[in-house]
C-alpha cells in the first residue's frame, strides 16, 4: 500500500483548529444526513451511519450538531436533500483526480468545480476517464500508543483487514470496503481507539508531483474547500523533502 496522503497531512496539522472547521462540519453533516435517510437513524442497524457519526466525532463535532443531521436526515426535522456525484479530471503532472460531491444543485456544483480546474491549471475529463486509476477501500485510522506494531497487524489482519501503515502517532488500516464496519467493531472489541473510519479511494499507481507539489496543492485545496465537494482524491506521491517543506510553510 502507498503512503498516506500528504496533502492530507498538511492540511490537518496546519488547519484542523482554524477557520474552516464549519466547513468541515457541514461536511460531516451531510454524510450523516445522506446515510440516515438511505439506512435509517439506528447506528446498530446502519453501519454507514455509524461510520459517518465515526468520522464526525473524529474532528469533536458537538453530539447536538450530530443528531440533529440525523433527525434531518430520517424526516423527523426538515432538512435539504442531497444527491451525490463524482467529477474527474486531471492536475499538474496529469495526476488524477476524484472529487465527491454532495449537493441540491447539480449545475451550481459542476460549475463550481469545473472552474476551479480550469483556475488552477487543471482540467475536467469524461466519467470513467480516471476512476478506473483508483480502487474503493475502507480506511480506519487508531491511535498509536506504543503497541508491538507486529502484534497489532496481527489483530488487523485477523479482524479482516488487508493492510496496514504506521508511523509514530498512529496506525492507518486499509480493508475492503464492504468489510469497513465489520473490522472497525472487531478492533473497538480489542480496545483499539479509533480516531477516523471511512471509504475512501486508492490509487493504483502515482505520479511524481515533487515539481508541481504547491500548483498542484492550491487546486486540491480549493476543490476540497468547495461547500457542495465531500472528498478530493488524487494520485500523487511528493518526497520527504517536499513533505517537510510544505509542512514548514
Amino acid at each position: 500500500m502507498s503512503g498516506h496522503n500528504k496533502w492530507s497531512s498538511i492540511k490537518h496539522k496546519k488547519g484542523a483548529a482554524d477557520a474552516k472547521r464549519g466547513r468541515i462540519f457541514t461536511k460531516y453533516i451531510k454524510d450523516i444526513t445522506v446515510a440516515a435517510r438511505e439506512g435509517g437513524g439506528d447506528v446498530d442497524s446502519n453501519p454507514s451511519l455509524r461510520v459517518a457519526i465515526q468520522g464526525a466525532k473524529s474532528v469533536n463535532m458537538p453530539a447536538v450538531n450530530i443528531e440533529r443531521a440525523i433527525k434531518k436526515g430520517t424526516g423527523e426535522l426538515e432538512g435539504v436533500n442531497y444527491d451525490e456525484y463524482t467529477y474527474e479530471g486531471y492536475g499538474h503532472n496529469g495526476v488524477a483526480i476524484l472529487v465527491e460531491a454532495l449537493t441540491d444543485n447539480k449545475q451550481r456544483t459542476v460549475s463550481e468545480v469545473r472552474h476551479a480546474f480550469s483556475k488552477f491549471g487543471g482540467n475536467m475529463a469524461d466519467s470513467g476517464a480516471v476512476s478506473w486509476m483508483f480502487n474503493k477501500m475502507g480506511m480506519i485510522v487508531v491511535s498509536n500508543t506504543g503497541q508491538d506494531e507486529d502484534e497489532v497487524m496481527m489483530d488487523v489482519l485477523d479482524a479482516g483487514a488487508e493492510d496496514m501503515e504506521s508511523d509514530e502517532e498512529e496506525f492507518t488500516i486499509y480493508t475492503p470496503y464492504t468489510e469497513l464496519h465489520n473490522v472497525m467493531m472487531k478492533l473497538e472489541e480489542k480496545k483499539y481507539e479509533i480516531q477516523k473510519a471511512e471509504l475512501t479511494m486508492i490509487p493504483k499507481n502515482r505520479i511524481n508531483a515533487d515539481n508541481v507539489a504547491e500548483k498542484l496543492f492550491r487546486l486540491l485545496d480549493f476543490l476540497e474547500d468547495l461547500d457542495d465537494v465531500q472528498k478530493v482524491y488524487a494520485n500523487y506521491e511528493i518526497s520527504d523533502e517536499v513533505f517537510e517543506r510544505l509542512s514548514a510553510e
